[in-house]
């Protein structure tokens, strides 16, 4: 079928089977969005093309599909190089298509032009630059393969103006042939047996899971085996929610803010079973002090992840949805004798996590952190799905707020990228119309993307919003206290502004409210109907996130309290 550039555009992401696109329109792209008019194929205009690629990317964490966004050449793409990083580092699925200048323009600083391929080769997993309109539907379809495929990763597509408007004989390929890419490597059964028989040896093993179980979907076959077997778990900030919070022997999030039980379980066990994780210095602090005593064993997409930070005894590469079942097959025989050999483990670690819980500590005339966000979880739908920016409000949200399954809890994780919590939630709720999606920001980073309330009553998307109002870069803060003596710089808001009059004047119902006894009538504002809605909570200057591992100590090497 004849039919333009940009029409074949949309008749690929058809076929991919996507519902929606996320953008911003410019010169360069005018083609593409021509078509959009005609076809009136569904598009969500953000306030900004970073909204756009965070909205993707949020869109991408909660559905398990891959998110795509599209945003003009020049200052257009290059607004989206911060979410394209994000979700980079954090292995997300997106197609990102961009706009470049007239093939005859190419390289001569032609208005709004720039090398897009080059900005984004290091935070793409790959990239395309396409100068004529018969590639498209081949790019297209390898596009959508290689960032669903293996690791997940944003691939960007850059095309040239004038082959938006030239024609092409429109035939979508049904395979993928790429020279020297696999895609999803399969693990071979020698190495998952190496794993069983490393747990037939253990006495003091722990399970850590990281965001490859949520990416991979195989949360449900690993909570199976650690019932199964008994075995402690810990995640990482991005496995949040792979494993049940509410699971018994679950000991919390490790790592530089993660629980006294989790650091303290890694720091003696005798056999680390990681499966999907990076080993990244948030999750491990001195690498060379981590988990002393143990045997590690590595699940990962990725070969090349495996020995590059941890030395681990036993590797374990290929797709996890293939590896995990094969080894919860073989650690069947031995799930009874574990479960019991490591009764005394496993009741000391829970006994750890009884005797010191993650605590904000008790506030001075004001509305406790904690206090709020375990209110607001008992408030909450079952299924609500949070949605946190980075900084204090965020560890605060690993810590207090109870996260039951796999892709419940969204969060930038690699980049730590202040301003992803507003259009990520947006995202969310577009891939998840009947859940309940909570944004819990802090007022730091909810400025620096606050432009998308406007999208959300313009296009009737209904997310629900906890702004912690401190007047601080709160964790920065802490950090200058705990590290740069005290020397204060540049991390107080002086401008303070109020979030709910900021978002009220965007269209969405707010509240404000800095006194305990009027936290149940605000949270009943917040999810006592069906809209968006934001309630504001002012909380203590002098609140700190514990526990804190400086990343020159061992997980053992917790501070516990407040600094000085």
């Amino acid at each position: 079928m004849e039919m333009t550039g940009a029409e074949a555009i949309l008749a690929s992401l058809k076929e991919e089977q996507v519902p929606v696109v996320f953008g911003y329109p410019g010169g360069a792209v005018l083609g593409l969005y021509d078509a959009i008019y005609r076809t009136g194929f569904p598009h969500i205009l953000t306030g900004h093309e970073q909204g756009a690629v965070h909205a993707a990317d949020g869109y991408a964490r909660a559905t398990g599909k891959v998110g795509v966004c599209i945003a003009t050449s020049g200052p257009g793409v290059c607004n989206m190089v911060t979410g394209i990083a994000t979700a980079n580092m954090d292995s997300i699925p997106l197609v990102i298509i961009s706009g470049q200048v007239a093939t005859s323009l190419i390289g001569q600083d032609a208005f709004q032009e720039a090398d897009t391929a080059g900005i984004t080769t290091p935070i793409t997993k790959y990239n395309y630059l396409v100068r004529k309109v018969e590639n498209l539907p081949q790019v297209l379809k390898e596009a959508f393969y290689i960032a669903r495929t293996g690791r997940p990763g944003p691939v960007l597509i850059d095309i040239v103006t004038d082959v938006f408007d030239a024609r092409l004989d429109f035939h979508y390929p049904k395979e993928v042939h790429l020279l020297g890419y696999q895609g999803s490597q399969h693990p071979r059964r020698a190495d998952v047996q190496r794993a069983a028989e490393a747990l037939r040896r253990a006495r003091r093993p722990v399970i850590m899971a990281g965001g490859g179980v949520v990416l991979s979907d195989t949360g449900g076959e690993l909570t199976r085996l650690a019932e199964k077997t008994g075995i402690p778990v810990v995640t990482t900030l991005m496995g949040k929610g792979a494993v049940p919070d509410t699971l018994p022997q679950h000991l919390g999030m490790l790592g530089m803010h993660g629980s006294y039980a989790a650091n303290m379980a890694v720091s003696g066990c005798d056999l680390l079973l990681a499966f999907g994780v990076r080993f990244d210095e948030r999750s491990t602090a001195k690498a060379s002090l981590f988990a002393p005593a143990a045997r590690i064993v590595h699940f990962n997409v990725e070969p090349g992840e495996i020995n590059k930070i941890i030395p681990v005894q036993v590797a374990v590469p290929g797709d996890l949805r293939e590896s995990l079942p094969l080894f919860a097959q073989l650690a069947e025989p031995l799930a009874a004798a574990c479960k019991e050999q490591t009764a005394p483990w496993r009741e000391q670690g829970e006994a750890m996590k009884e005797e010191v819980p993650c605590t904000a500590h008790a506030c001075r005339g004001g509305i406790s952190p904690e206090t709020a966000l375990k209110k607001a979880a008992a408030r909450a739908p079952q299924d609500t799905i949070v949605v946190t920016d980075v900084g204090q409000h965020q560890m605060w949200a690993a810590q207090f707020f109870p996260t039951r399954e796999a892709r419940h809890f969204i969060t930038s994780g690699g980049l730590g990228t202040m301003g992803f919590g507003l259009p990520a939630a947006l995202g969310a709720k577009v891939g998840e119309p009947d859940k309940t999606v909570l944004l819990i920001t802090g007022d730091g980073s909810v400025l620096m993307n606050c432009q998308e309330f406007t999208t959300l009553p313009t296009y009737g998307i209904h997310v629900k919003t906890i702004v912690l109002k401190n007047g601080q870069l709160g964790l920065v803060r802490q950090l200058q206290g705990l590290f740069r003596g005290g020397r204060y710089s540049q991390t107080e808001l002086i401008r303070k502004p109020s979030m709910a009059k900021i978002a009220e004047a965007m269209g969405i119902p707010s509240r404000s409210i800095s006194r305990p006894e009027e936290l149940e009538a605000g949270l009943e504002f917040l999810f006592g109907g069906d809209d968006s809605a934001l309630l504001e909570i002012t909380i203590p200057e002098d609140e700190r996130v514990y526990p804190v591992v400086p990343g020159s100590k061992g997980l053992d090497q917790m501070i516990l309290g407040r600094e000085g």
